[in-house]
């Protein structure tokens, strides 16, 4: 197993586009990582330049501590999983296993016992080690997929948004399936995607990428938690976290989140930070778990609530996502399915302002 190390990792296409700008990613062995974020923000091209499918045109690579920008893709000692399976055809299931084992010219018995060991860590029967892919489900096609690199036993794994062909129920059980051969293999696991569902739950650490830049690194609960600015917060959960639009005001001593009718009472351990925004416009982040409907709230103080027009009820079986509108803001309010609150009903809903979050609305830098 190994540690994966980038330093100042740039690719550079041509007419001077950087898809991937300065990466600083340092993994550690048999850490688990994840790179999350929208589509073109670089994050499959990061994978593909540690695994030696792209030339990195700025910075450097390291993997167990020896630097590989120039070492070909099949010296790196890393197995690749494609979106696509990429599997044989042709090949019984048992032939795609041991492919590359013969590439490499293993014993017989060895690449024998390797693809049996494979099989039992996933779950392949002897029946389908004799079947091709075309008469495989979705979900035994991956399966094949990560056994073909798991035989190999390379120091790292990459994972290239190996989900995204599954429908739901299937994605959610080959999540669970990784995790499993995470912990049994204790390998080195780089995984792309994006989608921030499989980021936070395969993640030992989940790096967000946007615009080829790394936005924050961080464990799954300090992400979600803790955005370090109003793009991962953003991006970081579902529904994703409410923005609105507002200016600091101060009142006989307490600082107050002010847009017209709505007016809310700041916390005063924000105060040292907040109070430099004195009059001043700023984004308050909030998720809509954090926000309550009265009837259900524990601390219903006025400070803390404000009407709002509910616009849409979508219910989704345990609970219910509530639309509403106060004033210029609307956001989005996680209920409970006990929830009777209706369409173009005037709604008191209570804000935990312990859970709020400030951005700079021109940087959307986190300001507390």
């Amino acid at each position: 197993m190994a540690n994966v190390a980038l330093k100042n990792v740039s690719k550079i296409y041509k007419g001077d586009v950087k898809a991937v700008n300065g990466v600083n990613i340092d993994i550690q062995d048999r850490e688990f990582v994840v790179l999350v974020g929208p589509s073109g923000c670089g994050k499959s091209t990061t994978l593909r330049m540690i695994a030696g499918l792209e030339e990195i045109s700025e910075g450097e690579i390291f993997i167990e501590n020896t630097r590989v920008n120039d070492v070909p893709a099949k010296n790196r000692d890393i197995a690749m999983v494609f979106q696509n399976y990429a599997l044989y055809p042709h090949m019984t299931v048992y032939e795609n296993l041991a492919f590359g084992l013969k590439l490499r010219r293993y014993p017989r018995r060895e690449i024998e016992r390797r693809v049996h060991e494979a099989a039992e860590i996933l779950g392949l029967s002897l029946d389908m080690l004799q079947r091709r892919p075309k008469e495989l489900s979705g979900g035994e096609r991956q399966r094949v997929a990560v056994g073909r690199a798991i035989v190999r036993k390379p120091k790292v794994f990459l994972f290239d948004e190996p989900l995204s062909n599954l429908d739901a129920k299937l994605r959610g059980q080959m999540r669970m399936e990784l995790q499993k051969l995470h912990n049994r293999l204790q390998s080195t696991m780089i995984y792309v995607t994006h989608d921030q569902i499989e980021a936070l739950t395969l993640g030992d650490r989940v790096v967000v990428m946007n615009k080829g830049v790394v936005q924050q690194i961080a464990d799954p609960i300090n992400l979600y938690e803790r955005p370090i600015n109003r793009f991962v917060g953003g991006f970081i959960g579902s529904p994703p976290m409410n923005f609105l639009k507002g200016t600091i005001v101060a009142e006989n001593g307490n600082y107050f989140f002010s847009d017209k009718s709505l007016k809310l009472r700041i916390l005063p351990h924000y105060y040292p930070r907040i109070s430099a925004y004195k009059n001043q416009s700023v984004l308050m982040g909030i998720r809509p778990e954090d926000i309550y409907d009265k009837i259900f709230a524990q601390d219903a103080r006025p400070e803390f609530t404000t009407t709002a027009t509910v616009d849409v009820v979508e219910p989704m079986g345990a609970e219910i996502f509530l639309y509403l509108t106060a004033c210029s803001n609307s956001f989005v309010v996680r209920v409970s399915n006990q929830d009777t609150a209706t369409m173009n009903q005037d709604l008191q809903v209570v804000f935990d302002m312990s859970k709020a979050h400030f951005f700079d609305p021109q940087t959307g830098v986190v300001i507390f």
